[in-house]
C-alpha cells in the first residue's frame, strides 16, 4: 500500500495514483525475491524540509531530490524535482516517476556507491521506467 503525503504547494505535483503506480512498478521490477509488497509512504516536501532531512540524515545542508528511509519512507522535494526537470529538459512526470523508482530501489537495497552498482541500478531504473512508458533518464 502506498500512502502519499503532500507537505508543500501542490502545483506540478502528480496525483497520488501516479505515485502509487510508479512505486508498485519499482517494487515489482526491483525485488530480488518474491516478498510481499511493503507499505510505503511518499512525502512530497518543500525545500526547507528537504534541507533539514538531508542535513540530519546525510550531513548535507541543501535540499535534494529524493531521500529514502528504512522502514519504507521516501521524501521527494517538489522544487528540486521541478528545477531538475527544467534544467535537464525532461517531461516533469517522467522525472517524478524516476525519483519514485530511484527511491524505491534504494529501499530494496540498490545503491550507486561504485560504478558497477551504479550501472546495475541505472539499468534497472531504465527498464522499470520503460515499462511505465517513460524515457530512459540516463540516455
Amino acid at each position: 500500500m502506498v500512502t502519499v503525503q503532500i507537505a508543500t504547494r501542490r502545483a506540478g505535483v502528480p496525483h497520488a495514483r501516479s505515485f502509487a503506480r510508479w512505486a508498485n512498478a519499482a517494487f515489482a521490477g526491483g525485488r530480488r525475491r518474491a516478498d510481499a509488497l511493503p507499505e510505503l509512504t511518499i512525502r512530497v516536501v518543500g525545500a526547507a524540509e528537504s534541507r533539514k532531512l538531508n542535513r540530519t540524515w546525510r550531513g548535507k545542508n541543501k535540499p535534494t531530490n529524493v531521500l529514502s528511509f528504512e522502514g519504507g519512507d521516501l521524501a521527494i522535494c517538489a522544487p528540486v524535482v521541478a528545477r531538475e526537470a527544467r534544467e535537464q529538459g525532461k517531461p516533469p512526470a517522467a522525472h517524478w516517476a524516476h525519483m519514485v523508482v530511484h527511491g524505491v530501489l534504494h529501499l530494496l537495497g540498490y545503491d550507486h556507491e561504485n560504478d558497477r552498482d551504479a550501472a546495475q541500478m541505472e539499468a534497472r531504473e531504465a527498464k522499470i521506467l520503460a515499462q511505465l512508458g517513460m524515457p530512459n533518464p540516463y540516455g
